[in-house]
């Protein structure tokens, strides 16, 4: 049998790509093939264990998908030439176009003790899952392999169970990668005071004990006593399936595509996950693996499935988290990545309360900073905590980064502000912050 259009992945890029085939094309014949029988929400694994309590409330969906049809089954090659996929119960399926949405895998460190029956990678099959949740019930001294923020949310989800929680971080900090310094400090601070054991710096050796995991031991010969290990510490694309089609793999390990996430074979797209990123800023491969850049991705897939139409102008990181009661977001660059790159940094920072005046219920302060490069004037990067409506304020700073905004439009941002939802249009946390960026460059020219 052959389709319009096959998709080969069933999680976030796999199901925006199906959404939108149908509203640019008003294509009805579009198959997905997934190998899952139910897909997790992948931003929501982590609170399974301590918010939801159960693996089937982070399911997603299928009817999601609209008229495409679901095929559950793996495909284990691509015949290009052809223009087929192969599944492992022997069938063939033909397309006309087809879009790789095959996500990715956690990273597995070759550690001594990684084998042992109470160590878990963070996996997104269901069942997997469920089996992780039903070994939580018995363990009371829980190890949190990596900081950054799966392995922060799944620390700060088991603490709210009740067990004692470690991390080991290799970095000076958790959340380093993305965070400044400063807001990495907030949130370990946040972490310690819940009572999680932060270990920084440190690299994890082995894990010890007999068949289960006992202990683990770090680099510098401290040892942690455990009854369970979380593995958390990044994930690599699945290529496998496009490598053996022929396909070129970027230097960070996914599927190369071109700015209309093409592959080298115009009937192929690769998005999420499994395909290779490319930085806004400067067009270099870069390791940022998130659903919300899948779903952009397979947007602009869909849309060119048949003539180029949008392109892809990079990948800015957008991310946020909670850790504790403190909420957190970041877009873009932070200031030690900005200067790394060589831009020539200007920060602008501003605090007030999230609401107008300050004795509104629940008003909490708000801090943004800003990264500015002097030159330029473009916005490069910024960050917001700590009340839980950071989130929108991330994706407002993304998206002033994107349309190349300047020190002095973000300072004249057209805000709209109401006592219940924003802070006083005197003490706007992103105006600010942008304004007083712009009183250092003056000052100094």
């Amino acid at each position: 049998m052959k389709h319009a259009v096959v998709i080969v992945g069933g999680s976030a890029g796999g199901v925006q790509a199906a959404i939108c085939t149908q509203k640019h094309h008003g294509i009805d014949d579009v198959l997905v093939i997934r190998q899952e029988d139910t897909v997790m929400v992948p931003c929501g694994i982590p609170y399974i264990y301590g918010t939801l309590r159960a693996v089937d409330k982070n399911v997603m969906p299928d009817k999601l998908l609209g008229a495409a049809k679901l095929k559950i089954g793996e495909v284990t090659a691509i015949n290009r030439e052809a223009k087929t996929v192969s599944l492992s119960s022997g069938e063939e399926i033909g397309y006309d176009k087809l879009v790789l949405a095959t996500g990715s895998q956690p990273v597995q460190p070759p550690i001594p003790g990684m084998d042992k029956e109470n160590v878990y990678a963070v996996r997104k099959e269901p069942e997997y899952l469920h089996r992780l949740y039903m070994a939580m019930d018995t363990a009371e001294h829980i190890v949190v392999i990596g900081g950054g923020f799966i392995g922060v949310e799944f620390a700060d989800e088991c603490r709210k169970r009740g067990h004692e929680v470690a991390i080991v971080e290799i970095l000076d900090h958790c959340l380093e990668l993305v965070c400044p310094k400063d807001l990495c400090v907030r949130a370990e601070d946040v972490l310690k005071a819940s009572g999680v054991k932060v270990f920084t710096g440190n690299a994890l050796k082995s894990i010890g004990g007999n068949d289960r995991a006992e202990y683990v031991t770090l680099n510098d010969g401290q040892q942690i006593k455990c009854d369970m290990v979380i593995v958390g510490i990044g994930v690599s694309p699945n290529n496998k399936l496009a490598a053996q089609a022929g396909l070129e793999i970027g230097p960070t390990g996914g599927i190369k595509v071109d700015e209309f996430q093409r592959t080298g074979d115009s009937n192929v797209f690769a998005v999420g996950d499994c395909a290779e990123k490319y930085s806004f800023y400067n067009g270099e491969p870069v390791p940022i693996r998130l659903a919300s850049v899948a779903t952009r991705e397979a947007k602009i897939a869909a849309a060119n499935l048949f003539s180029p139409r949008w392109r892809n102008v990079g990948t800015i990181g957008v991310f946020s988290t909670v850790v504790g009661d403190m909420a957190i977001a970041m877009a873009g660059l932070s200031d030690i990545q900005a200067t790394k790159r060589g831009y020539d940094v200007v920060i602008g920072e501003a605090e007030a309360v999230s609401k107008h005046p300050g004795t509104m219920p629940d008003a909490k302060p708000m801090r943004v900073k800003l990264c500015f490069d002097r030159r330029s004037g473009k916005l490069l990067g910024g960050c917001a905590c700590c009340t839980m409506s950071v989130g929108e304020v991330g994706n407002l700073i993304a998206a002033a980064i994107v349309n190349n905004m300047t020190i002095e439009q973000v300072a004249l941002f057209p805000m709209g502000t109401h006592p219940w939802l924003t802070a006083s249009p005197l003490a706007y946390q992103l105006t600010d912050a942008a304004s007083n960026a712009l009183h250092k460059v003056i000052k100094s020219s």
